[in-house]
């Protein structure tokens, strides 16, 4: 979009701001604390800057310099959503991670951007009883900024192909942004087989000679007993008890119903997380192979492009570094919904 920039803000590998590419928007730069994001940032999102360096540090002048003069200013983010998921919280309690959402509205506050938008888990809006998220809803308002929140966003109605629901905030100094409307009905959301059920079939353990993203954990002698005992669909309690593991023969372990599960062809795939390659972390076995779902596969489930780049030709292809960025990324249908939303708000108010 002409007159228009974006700078992005825990940028990650570039789901967001892909999203914002293929919508026709100029990224200049995006930030972010993980250097590993580095080359799929840049080797993806062409003219866009990779910036390693912790949001607590960046500065209003920084970022106001990577906008070119006379263009509407986009400023985009996702706070790590971690430390306001169920489970961080259950486990860890707030963590400092939670000030980082302050520290995006403080830079809100100083640049002044004309549009905003943040992307998160929709358990942001109870985190502390609420004071989070609705300090950072005050603080904008105080700065003349019109909000609108949707926070939930389910993401198979834009074409996603998995279980996830997301809260998308839009900021704008024009007015209310409204996000569009998803055309995808259950009956034709996106499923497992229409995602990845042309790939090249993997053992565990194996790597495709054609893509080296396309890379299965391998498994120990029990975990595949374990996922040929698996149904798609199913759970462990389909096992003979000598596979359950003793932690699930626990009281307390027993709603862990999807550790251990195969997806099923016909339905959605669940939340990619950071450790989605790993068949006892989830619902991450492959329908029908022997194998925890790759990382390309994963990455397609993100609604990556089947060529987006993670690292750099000839460099190794780690899974843990891998999974961490493919888990934590926007989706990139996402990021294109929030483009087009920002899009037609800026059409009908500024022409």
């Amino acid at each position: 979009m002409e007159n228009c920039s974006v700078v992005d803000l825990f940028c990650g590998a570039g789901g967001l701001t892909h999203g914002f590419v293929l919508e026709g928007f100029d990224v200049t730069a995006g930030f972010d604390a993980d250097e590993s994001c580095k080359h799929a940032f840049e080797a993806n999102n062409d003219g866009a800057q990779f910036i390693n360096k912790r949001i607590e540090d960046v500065t209003a002048a920084e970022i106001s310099k990577l906008y070119p003069r006379g263009h509407i200013e986009v400023l985009v983010g996702c706070a790590p959503c971690q430390p306001y998921s169920p489970y961080t919280k259950k486990k860890q309690g707030k963590g400092e991670k939670w000030k980082l959402l302050s520290d995006f509205a403080d830079l809100i506050c100083e640049v002044g951007p004309k549009v905003v938008s943040m992307e998160n888990v929709p358990d942001l809006v109870n985190f502390a009883e609420g004071a989070i998220y609705d300090d950072f809803i005050a603080r904008l308002k105080e700065n003349d900024y019109h909000i609108t929140a949707y926070p939930k966003v389910y993401c198979p109605d834009y074409g996603i192909p998995q279980h996830r629901t997301r809260l998308v905030l839009f900021a704008s100094k024009y007015g209310e942004i409204k996000i569009e409307t998803g055309i995808y009905s259950p009956d034709h959301y996106k499923t497992v087989r229409d995602t990845i059920g042309r790939l090249q079939p993997l053992q565990a353990g194996e790597t495709s000679k054609d893509d080296p993203l396309h890379r299965a954990c391998n498994l120990s002698e029990l975990n595949l007993r374990r996922i040929k005992a698996s149904k798609p669909g199913g759970t462990w309690r389909d096992w003979d008890d000598e596979l359950v593991a003793k932690c699930h023969k626990k009281k307390s372990g027993e709603g862990y119903a999807s550790v251990y599960g195969r997806m099923a062809w016909d339905d959605l795939s669940p939340t990619m997380t950071t450790q989605c390659y790993g068949f006892g972390n989830g619902r991450f076995g492959h329908p029908d192979q022997d194998r925890a779902i790759s990382l390309r596969e994963a990455a397609l489930f993100q609604t990556f492009p089947r060529d987006y780049e993670f690292v750099a030709p000839g460099c190794p292809v780690i899974l843990t570094s891998i999974g961490r960025l493919v888990g934590n990324a926007v989706p990139v249908e996402l990021g294109r919904v929030i483009a087009r939303s920002i899009r037609r708000h800026l059409q009908i108010h500024v022409g």
